[in-house]
């Protein structure tokens, strides 16, 4: 996981159990952070009080090549965290590109000991910021005042450079983005919109102003096409006077250089958050779908006792029609099957009985048959 504090936590954890430790303890532990960082950290118990700390991170380039030796200038910066304490050791360890001697019984107790120490942990960002702060000092004035902005092309990751280009009233750092998948571009790319819209609202007037182009900027005229080649388009932040003003500074140095991991961290956010709601959604699907299988069953349970109406359920609209005909004539077949005495003779004689429209002509009809 991207770390985007200055001070290493894992770091910071360490050398705050040595510092704590009621007892004095053999400690040798080797890990390795993001950003192919390395660190060292080794305590005797014979001297507790001793503990070396040796670094190997990959440093800023202007080539294909990265540079292995620190120099003199990035010394008198970390000579500079706390002199008291902290103390480099030359030649450093084999393997290594910095070693320091951390003197723990010159740190005063109480909560001065853990900034002290969180201090310390923010060596590989000391390291960093001060070869950007140089490059960007040793810019050729002559060129500005030509009118010519040379880019300075600056290599922290392999295969993720970023340029930097000093103006009169500017700096201008720009950021072509690649992305090896394709949903990672259109994530990142409704970001850099986003990110764009944002910068122009007044809530962020102090903010760098954030420019994304698909195409490169005009002042990367003439640089490698390889470079230029990308998928993600181009980033670029204007920095003035008042974002690198005292302490401002350092931090704004940080977020240039971890500006690649903050995109790369985001666009897996979002992902992340994209399936656990689709996971979420599926959920909620499969649940009302067993609800739905659970009430069908239900309703069975409760016609069990019905056969007719079971079975009845089972046939077609014209199949129940069919079934109520043979019923009728059932009960048909047992009508003729009851005889009565003299209910032929009546009914025989009710048929050859002439109809009257009025009781005065059957009366009339009566008396005559008599």
């Amino acid at each position: 996981m991207a770390c985007f504090e200055r001070a290493s936590p894992a770091l910071k954890e360490i050398l705050l159990k040595i510092y704590r430790a009621e007892r004095p303890a053999e400690f040798d532990h080797q890990m390795h952070e993001f950003g192919s960082v390395q660190y060292h950290v080794k305590c005797s118990a014979s001297d507790p009080h001793q503990t070396y700390l040796s670094i190997s991170m990959p440093l800023l380039s202007q080539g294909l090549q990265f540079t292995t030796r620190l120099p003199n200038h990035t010394l008198d910066m970390v000579k500079g965290i706390c002199p008291d304490v902290v103390e480099i050791i030359e030649p450093p360890k084999d393997g290594y590109q910095l070693t320091l001697r951390l003197n723990f019984a010159r740190i005063p107790h109480g909560k001065v000991s853990t900034k002290i120490i969180t201090e310390i942990s923010s060596v590989q960002a000391v390291i960093l910021s001060s070869q950007l702060k140089e490059m960007l000092r040793n810019v050729d004035s002559q060129e500005i005042s030509q009118g010519m902005y040379k880019a300075i092309k600056l290599i922290y990751h392999p295969g993720e450079p970023f340029y930097v280009i000093k103006q009169p009233a500017k700096i201008t750092a720009v950021f072509p983005m690649r992305f090896k998948e394709n949903t990672d571009v259109i994530i990142a790319t409704a970001f850099f919109q986003e990110l764009v819209v944002v910068g122009s609202t007044g809530a962020c007037a102090k903010a760098p102003h954030c420019i994304w182009s698909p195409i490169p900027p005009p002042e990367l005229r003439g640089e490698p096409i390889e470079d230029l080649s990308t998928n993600g388009g181009f980033v670029s932040f204007d920095i003035t006077s008042r974002h690198v003003e005292g302490k401002k500074l350092d931090k704004t140095v940080w977020n240039l250089l971890n500006f690649y991991t903050f995109v790369k961290y985001h666009v897996k956010s979002t992902r992340g958050f994209i399936h656990r709601r689709m996971r979420m959604r599926l959920g909620n699907l499969i649940e009302i779908l067993q609800n739905a299988g659970i009430e069908e069953e239900q309703i069975k349970t409760k016609v069990q006792g019905f056969k007719y109406v079971r079975k009845l359920a089972r046939f077609s609209k014209p199949k129940i029609v069919k079934r109520r005909c043979n019923f009728s004539k059932k009960l048909k077949r047992i009508r003729s099957r009851l005889k009565i005495h003299g209910f032929s003779r009546f009914r025989r004689q009710w048929l050859t009985m002439p109809k009257f429209s009025s009781v005065t002509k059957y009366t009339k009809y009566k008396t005559k048959v008599k």
